[in-house]
């Protein structure tokens, strides 16, 4: 296998030091539109870095892509950028005959009359709408493969598969006891994809019913969160899960809730009653004139770079996936999770625990498309797919699972 990743920041640069430990793939295109990060990326691997390769690419331009993809004879493109990225880097996979793998979907965009009732367009739905091309093509394109979604979604397929006989609710539930010594407000992930996933109108699944919508963090619920994080305040926030569960597992209800914290909340709200969460650009007044610059950028760019802050980060995340059903005539309800102490992913990896814990399933599924375990054609999610292949060589990449009966 032969793999093109897109983008070297946090993400991309976890996702070279779990794959150069791995013998699945022949080459590792790392690109980036800032070439020396790609370039740093591959040198920090040091003798494990013989099957990577530093480009410089603008995840913007198709043609590029493509350009790169048949000049590299890559199989498949990773993507390792934020959710603006998606189509061209989807489309540029298309064009090239490559597979496609992502961690997000392409965006939403909010009902325009009835935004907390209706749906508009929908995460994934500029994905979904061409899945017949990619099937009729014999292509893959693996959509939702981080962590949430991704390891979520496995869970709720390997619920359904081992665990239920019928399921009433699937949850992911996600919480987190990290703390960052020297900074009272520093986001463990990508700020402008946190800011678009919980000030959007968060998506609730019903059968019979279908997809609708609710106001940004709603049903506020405590959940008790495992080893040793303990109960976090989580609510509801759009996401992808919600989007690709129901399309792979028969669930009554499924729902996305976020562990945020109160501070949290109150400074995404205060964002986005400045108007500080926009992305249409701004003018503002600049030493060489106006300047036009994105309110959501500036933002960004004021706050320190997730991927840097691992030392001065304490404490784990969990990711996990809620499931109430019955089996064998009786109720059952479990949760099944994944951990990351963020001083063991420093220690091993370099990495803080969030961007690890992103990293490694979109790796995992590589290595399963690369030995055939996993294989499809068409616009797939990870319910599509065996749960327990995936399972097992998470645990095999020494970073295993757990089920929690509630």
């Amino acid at each position: 296998m032969r793999v093109l990743l897109v983008g070297a920041g946090g993400v991309g640069t976890a996702i070279t030091r779990i794959a150069a430990r791995r013998p699945f793939f022949d080459l590792m295109v790392v690109a980036d539109y800032d070439l020396g990060r790609a370039e740093a990326a591959v040198a920090a691997l040091g003798a494990e870095g013989s099957r990577f390769r530093a480009e410089r690419v603008d995840a913007g331009d198709e043609a590029a892509v493509a350009a790169l993809l048949d000049r590299h004879g890559c199989d498949v493109l990773l993507n390792a950028t934020d959710p603006r990225f998606v189509m061209p880097l989807f489309r540029a996979a298309g064009a090239a005959g490559a597979g496609y793998l992502d961690m997000a979907m392409s965006l939403s965009r909010p009902h325009p009359e009835r935004p907390y009732e209706e749906c508009g367009v929908k995460l994934g739905d500029e994905q979904f709408a061409v899945a017949s091309n990619w099937e009729k093509a014999g292509a893959l394109a693996l959509v939702g493969m981080g962590v949430e979604p991704g390891l979520s979604d496995v869970f709720a397929r390997y619920a359904a598969d081992e665990l239920f006989d019928e399921i009433e609710e699937i949850g992911i539930r996600d919480g987190a006891n990290l703390t960052v010594d020297g900074h009272d407000f520093a986001p463990s992930f990508n700020i402008w994809t946190t800011i678009e996933e919980c000030l959007n109108p968060p998506v609730v699944y019903e059968s019979g019913r279908g997809w609708f919508t609710t106001t940004p963090f709603s049903e506020p619920e405590v959940f008790d969160f495992p080893e040793g994080i303990g109960p976090v305040e989580c609510v509801n926030v759009e996401h992808e899960e919600v989007l690709l569960v129901p399309r792979w597992v028969d669930a009554r209800r499924v729902t996305f809730k976020y562990g945020l914290g109160g501070e949290f909340i109150e400074t995404l709200k205060t964002l986005h009653l400045l108007g500080l969460d926009r992305t249409e650009p701004v003018t503002v007044p600049g030493a060489a004139g106006p300047v036009a610059v994105s309110p959501r950028d500036v933002v960004a760019a004021c706050l320190p770079d997730p991927a840097t802050l691992g030392e001065r980060m304490r404490g784990k995340t969990c990711a996990g996936t809620w499931v109430r059903g019955t089996k064998d005539g009786a109720p059952r309800e479990v949760y099944l999770y994944h951990v990351v102490d963020n001083q063991w992913s420093m220690a091993e990896y370099g990495c803080q625990a969030v961007v690890w814990q992103t990293a490694v399933n979109p790796v995992v599924a590589l290595e399963l498309l690369a030995t055939g375990a996993w294989s499809g054609a068409g616009v797939l999610g990870p319910e599509a797919f065996p749960a327990r292949p995936f399972l097992d060589l998470l645990s095999a990449y020494g970073s295993p699972w757990g089920l929690r009966e509630q």
